[in-house]
């Protein structure tokens, strides 16, 4: 069984909006939406689930119904921290499904992940226990004290940028979470960060540019500008 679970329960501060951004509707559809769609439309994903901002599950509801969103099953309150929010969402899950299912978490507001990206991380998992969406650092990378200058560089190569889905067994990522607990890690950034915190090996599964995390207004304009070519491309 794979679950894939979306964590909507950001505020959206950043993009500076009232309305949480993974709400904010482009082409008269809101975002989480788009990436449920994709999740929807995959082959391999049994079920559904959505980690949310409690006075915006109701709507959410609404919205999967408009939508068509059959596979949608679960819809749980996030917490006070991304952290807080994906084990809500792993606890929840741990309920309904075994220890050795799967569970991806995805960002709700990458709403360009593609089939293959979320296949990939499938099969990775499946290989090797767990899977990670990364990509290749292309930039030059230097390091920094002050924020304000740099002296020294640090080897691209060494580097990987980290997207989601990332793919656990149900039970592990849920013994995690209960380990971090005991030992009083309460805010990491990732369920990525949170295993190599802990001590666990991470395995790579492949990603892509266009996976955007909608975090700014303008990531909202590279996302209209990827729907509009992937409409051109049909077009053709």
């Amino acid at each position: 069984m794979n679950v894939a679970m979306l964590i909507a329960g950001g505020t959206g501060q950043r993009m500076g909006q009232e309305i949480p951004k993974q709400f904010l509707n482009v082409h008269d559809k809101p975002v989480i939406i788009y990436t449920l769609e994709v999740f929807q439309k995959h082959p391999e994903i049994d079920a559904i689930a959505v980690v949310c901002l409690a006075d915006w599950m109701h709507v959410l509801e609404v919205y999967a119904r408009q939508f068509n969103i059959t596979k949608l099953r679960h819809i749980i309150p996030g917490g006070d921290s991304g952290q807080a929010s994906i084990r809500n969402g792993v606890f929840e899950l741990e309920k309904h499904y075994g220890r050795e299912d799967f569970v991806l978490v995805h960002d709700a507001i990458r709403p360009m992940v593609s089939e293959t990206v979320i296949s990939d991380c499938l099969k990775v998992a499946r290989e090797h226990g767990n899977a990670i969406t990364v990509i290749p650092c292309a930039e030059a990378m230097v390091m920094t004290e002050d924020q304000q200058s740099s002296e020294e560089l640090y080897p691209r190569e060494q580097l990987k940028r980290t997207q989601t889905p990332q793919a656990f067994h149900i039970g592990e990522i849920c013994d995690l979470h209960r380990e971090a607990l005991a030992r009083g890690i309460t805010n990491s950034v990732a369920s990525v960060t949170l295993m190599i915190e802990l001590g666990h090996k991470v395995y790579f599964s492949k990603g892509s540019e266009k996976n955007v995390k909608l975090t700014t207004v303008e990531d909202i304009d590279i996302f209209k500008a990827l729907l509009a070519a992937q409409r051109s491309y049909w077009l053709k």
